[in-house]
């Protein structure tokens, strides 16, 4: 097992659980007893880390070496998977997979991003930073989605999208704009969860839906806390500081209403119990798409739109506009006494 910083505490309890298992199996004495008491001392003390964590303490959860990624989920969601690849312009982005599954007999198209599970599937996935190519592909799929009327299910999970030169030259930044124009027309339902980080227009780029959730130690936000601080503060050191700020976590979307809700994890996280985890998100995703397929297209662009034009808030400055009324209606208006004087010009003639 891998532990963070702010897990030690339990690290030290599993080697004393480690150790007295080892005994129970050496010997003929029973340390059930034993192991029972320390397993209660593991569970408590999951408690009370896990319910007091901070916002970097659930980035660093995110990217957790044993956390699930998409194929995790697809493979153990779905039966009869295929997974489609490239394009049909540049090439197969391997930053980004997709294809088609059926999930407890549901046909659907699924989308995600895949960081890798050691350094050279790391390096051969990019790290889960797409190329425009990744976003192409994407559409690819869900236009495929459209046309055959299965509903789109996607996995976010990327530190951004990537910001190398060739990924410039090739349009990034209109492959986003452009997935994001035609998912919210798109004429299936859409699906989207963060199950690990969900970083900028990276993250946007699949993610336009009629439901976003997030699972409960994931984030989501503009830029990374690390990013974040190296602007702020031209360095990383206040990468803390920069997490509790940027508002990053599930629970604070879910409060700005850009989220749907929180799927909350089993005890200790994601990777602490994937069995459980797939199940809950199974379950979640059943439900979701229930509602979603019984309604019609229409309804469901026009929700899906509102959605989104709810978002955000703005203020508009009364006092200023108020002020430049005057200024408009000092220009329109006749100079004083010019009237009068003008009379006075005529009787006088």
């Amino acid at each position: 097992m891998v532990f963070l910083d702010f897990e030690k505490p339990l690290e030290s309890l599993y080697e004393q659980l480690e150790k007295i298992r080892q005994v129970g199996e050496k010997g003929d004495v029973d340390v059930s007893p034993m192991i029972q008491e320390l397993e209660k001392k593991i569970n408590d003390k999951r408690i009370e880390i896990y319910d007091h964590l901070s916002g970097w303490q659930r980035v660093q959860l995110s990217r957790h070496p044993e956390r699930p990624y998409t194929y995790h989920y697809i493979k153990h969601l779905t039966s009869s998977f295929i997974e489609l690849h490239g394009d049909r312009y540049f090439k197969d982005d391997k930053a980004i997979v997709g294809g088609l599954g059926k999930i407890d007999g549901r046909t659907v198209v699924i989308i995600g991003h895949q960081k890798g599970v050691n350094t050279k599937m790391r390096q051969y996935r990019n790290f889960g930073m797409a190329n425009p190519e990744g976003y192409r592909k994407a559409l690819r799929l869900m236009k495929m989605a459209e046309r055959f009327g299965f509903p789109v299910l996607s996995l976010i999970d990327t530190p951004g999208a990537y910001p190398g030169l060739e990924a410039e030259e090739r349009g990034q930044a209109e492959a986003i704009a452009r997935n994001l124009f035609e998912m919210a027309q798109l004429k299936v339902p859409i699906l989207c969860y963060v199950i690990g980080e969900g970083a900028s227009g990276g993250a946007i780029g699949i993610g336009l839906g009629d439901r976003v959730f997030m699972l409960e130690n994931t984030w989501y936000s503009v830029i990374s806390p690390e990013s974040c601080s190296s602007i702020l503060w031209r360095s990383w050191d206040h990468k803390e500081q920069a997490a509790e700020q940027l508002k990053l976590t599930a629970e604070n979307m879910f409060e700005f209403g850009l989220i749907d809700g929180i799927i909350y994890e089993p005890l200790g996280g994601a990777h602490a119990n994937r069995e459980e985890m797939v199940e809950i998100l199974r379950k979640h995703i059943n439900k979701e798409l229930d509602m979603l397929e019984g309604m019609e297209v229409d309804e469901l662009i026009s929700k899906r739109i509102e959605k989104y034009e709810k978002m955000g808030r703005f203020m508009v400055e009364e006092p200023e506009l108020e002020e430049a009324e005057k200024d408009s209606s000092k220009e329109l208006a006749p100079a004083p006494n010019e009237g009068s004087a003008n009379q006075k010009s005529d009787d006088h003639s």
